[in-house]
């Protein structure tokens, strides 16, 4: 379960992050961090999976690494002060529609959606939007969708094909270039809890909709 040295780990990592300091805490993190995480992706998987046999269960694939990415970015510290990971068919890097969760030190964000599309693939969901344009908009319009996690989020184009124009009025979400749901609890209230699976779980159950509507247009 999710402890409170989880957040007390980050909390400190946020002061401290460099290798020295994280590989002296290597141990609270393999225990009370990333021990905890995959406990918690373990006991979701089966549930993802029973909804779309493609989405793998093993945990360790489907968790990000903490290692952050420092290449082409300004900020020089090696470390994530957060546990991410990504559940979509063929894998968390996988272009298709897919369930996300990443825990901090305070919060629980949790949705889904499309993040990653290309231009060919991006046209194919517009087309699929514009052909079945009622469907759409029943989702992203129906209670535990919105109760749960508000509205559809993404980068939007400046300019769209005139074929996908025609529904416009309709939806501006035709114009964007991702599709996806977020989320973001308070993680103190589910320290030592149980319910944090079955809060997780509400939420995934209401991106499930539009996930399965999207993945149709592939």
């Amino acid at each position: 379960m999710i402890t409170k040295a989880y957040t007390e780990f980050f909390k400190e990592l946020a002061e401290n992050n460099h290798k020295e300091w994280f590989h002296a805490n290597k141990k609270r993190y393999e225990n009370d961090v990333k021990g905890a995480f995959l406990e918690l992706l373990s006991e979701l998987l089966p549930v993802l999976h029973d909804w779309d046999n493609r989405i793998l269960t093993d945990e360790k694939k489907a968790l990000f690494r903490i290692n952050r990415d420092v290449r082409f970015s300004k900020d020089k510290t090696p470390y994530h002060t957060i546990l991410k990971a990504g559940f979509s068919p063929n894998g968390k890097k996988s272009m298709l529609p897919g369930y996300y969760l990443g825990i901090s030190a305070d919060s629980v964000h949790v949705g889904g959606g499309l993040f990653n599309i290309k231009p060919t693939e991006l046209k194919m969901v517009r087309n699929h939007i514009t052909y079945n344009i009622d469907d759409f908009l029943a989702i992203i319009k129906a209670k535990d969708f919105n109760d749960c996690l508000g509205e559809l989020k993404g980068e939007v184009s400046k300019r769209i094909d005139k074929v996908h124009e025609a529904v416009a009025n309709k939806t501006q979400l035709i114009y964007n270039k991702q599709f996806y749901a977020m989320s973001n609890l308070s993680l103190v209230d589910y320290y030592d809890s149980p319910n944090l699976k079955g809060e997780i779980i509400k939420h995934f159950k209401a991106i499930r909709p539009i996930n399965e509507f999207l993945n149709a247009a592939f």
